[in-house]
């Protein structure tokens, strides 16, 4: 998950610590999760996004990051997600890094990713942290949003607000974007309510740079 920095630490350091970092990659390497390819649908996913050069923001220890094209960078405000990342050989930054970086320019990411971290955030943050990221996305680029549903979004004590596909269009409208396409992944909806990983999905396009 990624805050803005001034905000991290009144909105919720739990997500900020070594420990959060480490059940993400725990998580990530159960043994069922080495058998199974159950990733492979929601890298699938992300990949037919076709966002070319992508921001991700809150990329976490990675598990996006090798599903988006070359020059992809992660940013997460986890010094410890982000080191896990870089261990994995992927490219990451914290958000200060990234932030006083020569890859902070204007207009050059193609598009955005912002996978399980709305729901960490309220939605007034969550349209502040839309809106400091924005600038590096090109007019006409896509934002692909993606949030739990309600199975899902309990199985995680981090977690602040519920955000469906309605409340992501919002926020998207809010902050200059217009949403595209929402839709239930990888099940119908009605799934959301038992099955943990359904997940909310909307793309938005940035039609007009922000001012």
């Amino acid at each position: 998950m990624l805050l803005r920095p001034e905000k991290a630490d009144t909105v919720i350091g739990s997500t900020e610590t070594p420990e959060y970092a480490e059940r993400l990659r725990a998580q990530r390497h159960v043994w069922w999760k080495r058998i199974l390819p159950v990733q492979l649908p929601y890298r699938i996913n992300v990949r037919r996004q076709r966002l070319g050069r992508t921001l991700d923001l809150g990329c976490g220890i990675g598990r996006n990051l090798s599903a988006l094209s070359p020059g992809s960078l992660g940013v997460d405000h986890n010094p410890h997600s982000v080191e896990l990342a870089r261990r994995a050989g992927l490219r990451a930054m914290t958000d200060g890094e990234f932030l006083a970086s020569d890859e902070a320019r204007p207009a050059s990411f193609d598009g955005l990713l912002v996978a399980h971290v709305l729901e960490h955030m309220d939605a007034d943050l969550g349209r502040k942290l839309l809106q400091t990221y924005l600038p590096y996305l090109r007019p006409g680029g896509a934002v692909f949003i993606i949030c739990p549903q309600e199975a899902g979004y309990h199985t995680d004590p981090t977690h602040v607000q519920f955000t469906t596909s309605e409340d992501i269009e919002r926020i998207c409208r809010s902050v200059g974007l217009t949403p595209r396409r929402s839709y239930s992944f990888p099940f119908p909806r009605r799934l959301g309510r038992v099955f943990a990983y359904n997940e909310f999905c909307v793309r938005a396009t940035l039609d007009v740079a922000p001012g």
